[in-house]
């Protein structure tokens, strides 16, 4: 019967080690998360019959220390959650490596040509939530965009006096203050709009709008109520201008919401057009959030998409498909998917991965104990051997 224990103990053991050696192996490999070998007691009634196997506990929930790479898409998670990523036969799977690149379709994809998956982008840059499907960036450049809106917000000094002479953008005597805006048309082209502001009476001001020194016809009435907020107009202003060129005519609403006239010098704290020239693509970012995107030449950004990340009643339960991969089960529950830095979804670093969470120094101390047990059960098997032996000698 010691014979038999003994055999159960090298069998186990044996298991043990290769849980060990397979963590060391992977000490170095990224999002690997190490793996322990446990074990029961075997009893027939109230017989013992040694040891038993009774499972492999990963430690999932058990983070490895974040490693700079400086390459944009490699990703690593700050806290919980895990990427989705999925196969071209559909098998979803869930990750903490982060080695993500391109593939000819320009699809976000770990090494093994699984999509990473997000909430996508439509061709203006706005973000379907309700959608989680294969992350695809754009290629090629951004094509130009019409200026449609302008948001200015300014102080018109009340200490200003109503100019003596007509209103002419030639005579600076004629007006009391005056902004240059670049704005761009349909073709990426750039132009200007010039705003003259001139006092009419106390609280009532005009503003005249030049496109490239050409009027765009009758003043704008702005006026303020006692304590210095604009009053009128509430709400925007739209600009009409033809342009030559062969370029569509521009419509831009302009809005002065935020204005104020109070005893001090004209300034402009906003003034933010929108319109841009046209670019080519230089490179792209993903930010803590998961939103990724592609920046251009001409400066602008455009949003590509959002990485999701996946979290699990309980983590422990997931099955196990490779030492960076897992699969859902009924034990740990339905994935729920979010995105990053929102409640128990950890951030996003960009250019750096998550190390294997091996401890290197926990592993060898349980090499040698697991040798330790082989040997002990080993003697067992030897001491059993020369006690069968002096029995056979005896009879």
């Amino acid at each position: 019967m010691s014979f038999n224990i003994a055999l159960t103990g090298l069998s186990a053991v044996n298991e043990q080690l290769n849980t060990i050696g397979n963590n060391i192996a992977n000490s170095g490999t990224v999002g690997f998360k190490s793996s322990r070998t446990d074990f029961g007691s075997l009893y027939a009634e109230t017989q013992a019959m040694g040891v038993e196997v009774i499972g492999t506990t990963q430690s999932i929930s058990q983070g490895g220390a974040l490693t700079t790479t400086n390459r944009t898409l490699d990703l690593a998670i700050s806290g919980g959650g895990f990427f989705v990523t999925r196969a071209s036969n559909g098998d979803v799977a869930y990750t903490r490596a982060g080695i993500f690149g391109t593939d000819k379709d320009s699809y976000i994809t770990n090494s093994l040509g699984q999509r990473l998956q997000g909430y996508p982008a439509d061709a203006t840059g706005n973000l379907q939530t309700g959608t989680v499907s294969d992350l695809q960036l754009r290629s090629g450049g951004l094509p130009a965009r019409a200026t449609d809106a302008l948001s200015f917000v300014a102080n018109l000094d009340a200490n200003g006096e109503v100019p003596a002479v007509a209103f002419d953008p030639l005579v600076a005597d004629s007006y009391n203050s005056t902004y240059t805006t670049k704005l761009f048309d349909s073709q990426g082209k750039e132009h200007t709009l010039t705003q003259y502001f001139v006092k009419t009476a106390d609280n009532n001001w005009d503003a005249h709008y030049y496109i490239d020194g050409a009027s765009l016809g009758a003043a704008q009435p702005l006026s303020f109520d006692s304590a210095g907020v604009l009053a009128a107009p509430i709400g925007t202003v739209t600009l009409n201008a033809a342009l030559t060129g062969g370029v569509a005519p521009l419509a831009i609403d302009l809005d002065y919401t935020g204005s104020s006239q109070y005893g001090s010098e004209f300034s402009v704290t906003s003034n933010r057009a929108t319109g841009y020239a046209a670019g080519e693509q230089t490179g792209m970012a993903v930010e803590k959030d998961g939103r990724v995107y592609a920046s251009y030449s001409n400066g602008e950004r455009l949003l590509q998409g959002q990485v999701v990340l996946a979290s699990f009643v309980n983590a422990e339960g997931l099955k196990n498909i490779s030492g960076t991969a897992w699969n859902e089960t009924a034990a740990s529950g339905a994935a729920m998917l979010g995105a990053p830095g929102v409640g128990q979804y950890g951030t996003l670093a960009s250019g750096a991965l998550e190390s294997s969470n091996v401890d290197l120094t926990q592993q060898l101390v349980g090499l040698m104990e697991g040798q330790r047990n082989y040997q002990a059960n080993t003697q067992v098997i030897s001491t059993n051997k020369e006690l069968t032996q002096v029995l056979f000698n005896a009879l």
